[in-house]
């Protein structure tokens, strides 16, 4: 789709997927599931540290999407990649 893809660093926390195109960006976090608190708070807490307001986005295997926390979009893999 001819975006730059890299992985982020913010602080010592991981951003899987830095998408750069056309001087925007999408951050995407890839989870296989999010029922886990644990789980959870990680994949939402490295995004809810990012302080631009660019799209961000958990992608999981669970088959819901459109759903959002604190502004950061869930979204299933299947829609994810063929959007």
């Amino acid at each position: 789709r001819g975006y730059k893809v890299q992985v982020g660093i913010l602080g010592d926390k991981e951003i899987d997927f830095i998408a750069e195109k056309e001087g925007e960006k999408l951050y995407v976090q890839v989870a296989l599931s999010i029922n886990n608190p644990e789980t959870l708070e990680r994949e939402f807490g490295n995004l809810k540290n990012i302080r631009d307001n660019y799209p961000k986005k958990v992608v999981t295997l669970e088959a819901f999407s459109g759903n959002t926390v604190e502004g950061i979009e869930i979204q299933d893999l299947r829609s994810f990649l063929l959007a």
